[in-house]
């Protein structure tokens, strides 16, 4: 059984409504995460290590006034469409759709005010908190009245993530949460001594605006293969990679399964990621360069966290062969991501 406590964390911006953000914690003996309204954020999330001591373990801001200024979406859930959709562009049952560029030519993580940066109604669940947003008909351009629930859900060192959604029109739909972790504790400098490794035998190349260029390359025999656990920073050295902000292809089907590990040998920390997703964006904090101020005054410099964000693939919506991310009245969205957490 977890613990579920709820305070209030702060108010919007009058220009943003003005609107109460709730705080909600839910804790168990070994693992204690504070979850926002605002955006279904994962503001901390505290792990022990292999001496008994408990770390924060992602990146965040102390205050709300962090999450309401521009961030790389730390611990939010994205959507309506999480990743990028090339040119913000798509066509559904003979229509075209066109969404705000935010990514360059692109259109990523749901566009200008994506799921991401809005106020969500929750409602504490045995062992955690749902969340419930009706996204209007249009918004941010996508066609159809989107209902989604989120709900967290902790049980000893398990944290569950479901998200489910019903749609009135026929849209994509594509939903992650962007945690940003690092094991040795949120404000290390670096995640090069963290042990990866990835459960998928292919992966997607992509154009230089991170769209796939449509092939499913196999990951054998180069920097992609992950299957067996890599040391982060040699591995980027070995491969001369600037880092990974990349989509692996999982194994198909719906079952849950495992779909990636991290471990941090010094502290003995690790995380195992589980998940009925598609596929999982692998990101090494590449675009994190130290400007922001984060939890006690910690900076995060490139390279300072990683995220592991279960999905559907970038750009499915363009490309007839990747799994469908189209979403149709009558039908429901449905997935679960499972972060279990423990020392070895």
């Amino acid at each position: 059984m977890a613990e579920v406590k709820r305070e209030v964390f702060g108010r919007m911006p009058l220009e943003e409504g003005g609107g109460e953000v709730e705080k909600f914690v839910l804790q168990s003996d070994s693992v204690r995460v504070e979850i926002l309204s605002l955006g279904c954020i994962i503001a901390a999330l505290e792990t022990k290590g292999r001496d008994g001591r408990f770390a924060d373990i992602v990146l965040g801001f102390d205050t709300l006034e962090g999450y309401t200024r521009k961030h790389p979406f730390f611990g939010a859930v994205v959507g309506r469409v999480a990743n990028r959709i090339a040119k913000g562009r798509f066509t559904v049952e003979g229509k075209e759709y066109q969404l705000f560029l935010n990514n360059g030519p692109n259109s990523l993580h749901g566009g200008a005010k994506g799921f991401d940066k809005v106020l969500w109604s929750p409602q504490v669940v045995p062992n955690g908190v749902c969340f419930f947003r009706l996204s209007p008909d249009g918004e941010e351009g996508y066609p159809g009245e989107l209902k989604v629930w989120v709900t967290y859900t902790l049980h000893g060192s398990e944290l569950a993530i479901n998200y489910r959604a019903q749609s009135s029109k026929t849209t994509p739909v594509n939903l992650t949460n962007h945690a940003y972790f690092n094991l040795a504790g949120q404000g290390s400098p670096d995640i090069y001594d963290h042990e990866i490794s990835i459960a998928a035998d292919s992966y997607l190349p992509v154009d230089d605006t991170k769209i796939p260029t449509g092939e499913v390359a196999a990951v054998q025999g180069t920097a992609f293969d992950l299957r067996q656990p890599v040391e982060l920073g040699k591995h980027l050295r070995k491969f001369h990679l600037d880092g990974f902000d990349h989509n692996f292809c999982l194994p198909p089907g719906r079952a849950r399964r495992l779909v990636a590990r991290a471990h941090h040998p010094p502290s003995g920390r690790t995380v195992e990621v589980h998940s009925t997703q598609p596929g999982l964006q692998f990101y090494t904090g590449n675009n994190l360069d130290g400007s922001l101020k984060g939890k006690g005054a910690a900076t995060y410099p490139k390279h300072s966290a990683f995220c592991l964000e279960t999905q559907h693939w970038p750009d499915a919506v363009n490309q007839p062969h990747f799994p469908s991310t189209l979403l149709a009245p009558g039908e429901e969205y449905d997935h679960t991501t499972w972060f279990c957490f423990g020392t070895a």
